[in-house]
């Protein structure tokens, strides 16, 4: 295949070497005559362990050369990747400066050629930037968008330092497709690589290299904070963390990271407190730990909104325990949803199987009894009861017997979400708004 590549930094340069190392025929675009003329003379104008090498090799076979001349590039290419910086502003936006400009040269190439060109950008950019680019070079060559021309975005995920081995071993190929037809031949351009290819809506690709990174440096900050409480009671975080990385059903895996309800219970809000107290006896300032209750309550307060934004007063709650099977009580979410709303003057009618039997017999019927009668007397008997009451159905928790019931409503309802308890939304007939989908 055909590639150019505009942007003969870091990615750009990684990108170009790689591709033409697995035999396409690439030129590398850049406006710096100094890194076009070192590329063109086979070595590599950044630091990256084997880039030296690699370069040579696939200048030398004629696989890799480099120009400044964008309209030969892409008169000579199939697909043009993007891989221009995005500097962050002063304000913390991000600059697609050079982005736009790539665009404008190539809607200014397209303009003169006649086979189908597909734009992908490898740059990290905000979702909505592909969009903005083809309308770009769709304004400039005076082509028409899938018809012409396509586009897809396409994040890497390399490290300095790692670069090439991390090209050649990701994770996952993400590719975010305008179209099939751009999709298909971005998947034909990563078919040596044995890893998930992932073909998906552009925004998600987009948007995707963002919560990568910023989790990332979640993790960094979070290890750091952990380890500052460490040292103020005399333990060795490297032996703890070494512990906590063995555990990959909950801390290390994808438990936990799907966007849902605020966390509540009888351990993670008790013990989040308990670590952040031990640090302001210590006077650390970990702000990082002591942000996660601010931020689960700024959930809850999110969660209250929605309800509020229908404007309908009788409310009908599926489930009030913290999770689904179960009828622990203990900080759960709901109940602080219920509580406000009740304040506010709104009728509401509760259902939740497990605290109905836990309310009669259970450990928690001291708790339900003494601590919430004025919620306990809104709990009904049977869903039947709620949906003669509710206007709005809002759904607490991951009952499974929950889902069937949303599935089988119909417009008359609005039913608002918390916790996803349907994963396939096409399926509802039911006015349906999801918390965080």
């Amino acid at each position: 295949m055909r590639i150019a590549v505009f942007g003969l930094g870091y990615v750009g340069c990684v990108s170009a070497a790689c591709f033409a190392k697995e035999g396409h025929e690439v030129i590398g675009v850049d406006v710096n005559q100094d890194k076009v003329d070192i590329i063109n003379s086979g070595k590599s104008p950044i630091v990256e362990p084997g880039l030296d090498e690699f370069i040579a090799d696939v200048v030398s076979n004629g696989k890799l050369r480099a120009t400044t001349d964008y309209m030969e590039a892409v008169a000579n290419a199939d697909v043009s990747l993007i891989c221009v910086g995005t500097p962050s502003r002063k304000n913390g936006s991000v600059s697609l400066e050079y982005i736009y400009r790539v665009a404008e040269q190539i809607g200014e190439a397209v303009q003169s050629i006649d086979h189908y060109h597909v734009v992908v950008i490898r740059s990290t950019v905000p979702p909505g930037t592909l969009e903005s680019v083809l309308s770009i070079i769709a304004e400039k060559s005076g082509k028409k968008i899938g018809e012409h021309f396509g586009g897809a975005s396409n994040p890497e995920f390399l490290r300095e330092g790692t670069a090439l081995k991390d090209f050649y071993e990701p994770p996952y190929t993400i590719i975010g497709e305008l179209d099939p037809r751009s999709g298909e031949l971005l998947g034909q351009m990563y078919a040596f690589l044995d890893a998930p290819l992932i073909r998906t809506d552009v925004r998600v690709a987009e948007l995707v290299k963002y919560a990568n990174n910023v989790f990332h440096a979640l993790k960094v900050a979070f290890a750091n904070e952990i380890g500052t409480i460490c040292k103020s009671h005399g333990v060795d975080s490297h032996k703890l963390m070494d512990i906590f990385v063995m555990d990959t059903k909950l801390n290390i895996s994808s438990y936990y990271l799907k966007p849902g309800f605020a966390f509540g219970g009888s351990c993670l809000p008790k013990d989040v407190r308990a670590l952040t107290y031990q640090a302001k006896e210590r006077d650390l300032e970990l702000p990082l730990l002591s942000s996660i209750m601010k931020s689960n309550q700024e959930h809850i307060r999110r969660a209250i909104d929605m309800v509020i934004s229908q404007g309908q007063k009788r409310v009908g709650v599926l489930g009030l325990s913290f999770k689904g099977n179960t009828d622990d009580l203990r900080e759960s979410p709901m109940v602080d949803v219920v509580e406000w709303l009740i304040g506010k003057g709104y009728e509401l009618r509760i259902y939740d199987r497990n605290v109905h039997l836990a309310r009669l017999f259970g450990a928690n019927k001291e708790y339900i009894n003494k601590k919430i009668p004025h919620i306990s007397r809104l709990m009904v008997d049977n869903v039947q009861e709620l949906l003669d009451f509710a206007e709005v159905i809002v759904i607490g928790n991951k009952n499974p017997e929950f889902a069937a019931l949303v599935e089988s409503l119909d417009e008359k309802y609005t039913v608002i979400d918390y916790v996803r308890i349907v994963k396939d939304l096409s399926r509802l007939k039911v006015r349906y708004n999801g918390l965080c989908w």
